[in-house]
């Protein structure tokens, strides 16, 4: 197995995603509320499975020692300097997350529910914990309980696999489908902060990290058969998770359109 024949076998999944009827859908400010409400959960864990590979395949600790592949190492340490330190719409450096969360300000979405998930993080209970006591859209749950499944499996070889297939190697064309849909619906908004922070994604990952990304995936597995297979497993799991939560955003929109007003 090797990652072409990966590729062609999540195509199914990959052309849901980037096809998804969602994207059509968000046509009013309060839709793209919701969306963003929904999707900075993704924008916030995605950084979980970055700091998981960090630790798993860069020295972090002391006293030092070079670990592994250098050219894995360097893509670690670029995609981490990127988006923990990336240059945002003011040229001023800010994290992705923080870029996100400046555009739901300006999207007037409402931040307070991530900020409280967020607090409870930042008290050190279980995550999963967490996860199950909160309040948040099943949707949402499932994602964030399988990106951690996942964290924590304590294997590089399926956080690479999440990471790669399902988020860098997707990112470009899916954030591409949303930022064309979007800018349709919304000819007249001031969508520079929501646009700005895709368009950071689609130029950093289709240039460079994706690629990278892939060879790392390679590089992990070898020959090891059973290691591939458990990446096309793995995989296939975080795209149908991505498949949900953007199933849940459409049905959240849906209930929101057909409410009737009075």
């Amino acid at each position: 197995m090797n990652i072409q024949e990966i590729n062609e076998s999540l195509k199914p999944l990959t052309n849901k995603l980037i096809d998804h009827p969602l994207y059509k859908e968000i046509k009013t400010p309060k839709h793209l509320q919701i969306f963003m409400e929904h999707h900075v959960y993704a924008v916030w864990d995605f950084m979980s499975l970055l700091t998981a590979l960090q630790q798993r395949l860069t020295t972090v600790s002391n006293p030092w020692l070079p670990v592994g592949d250098p050219e894995v190492r360097y893509l670690i340490n670029e995609i981490v300097l990127a988006e923990e330190t990336d240059i945002n719409i003011h040229g001023k450096r800010q994290s992705h997350f923080e870029i996100y969360l400046d555009a739901m300000d300006a999207a007037r979405a409402d931040k307070t529910k991530v900020e409280d998930f967020l607090m409870q993080v930042n008290h050190g209970t279980d995550i999963f914990l967490i996860i199950a006591a909160s309040k948040l859209p099943i949707s949402i749950k499932q994602f964030l309980k399988t990106t951690f499944e996942v964290v924590y499996s304590n294997e590089p070889h399926k956080i690479a696999s999440a990471f790669t297939f399902g988020r860098e190697g997707l990112i470009p064309d899916m954030f591409s489908s949303i930022i064309g849909s979007v800018q349709k619906n919304f000819p007249e908004e001031d969508l520079s902060l929501f646009k700005y922070y895709f368009d950071r994604h689609i130029e950093l990952d289709g240039d460079k990290h994706g690629p990278m990304a892939f060879k790392m995936v390679a590089d992990l597995c070898g020959k090891d058969e059973r290691k591939w297979q458990e990446v096309k497993e793995t995989a296939e799991k975080a795209l149908k998770s991505r498949l949900e939560l953007w199933n849940g955003i459409q049905a959240e929109i849906q209930a929101e359109t057909e409410v009737p007003t009075i």
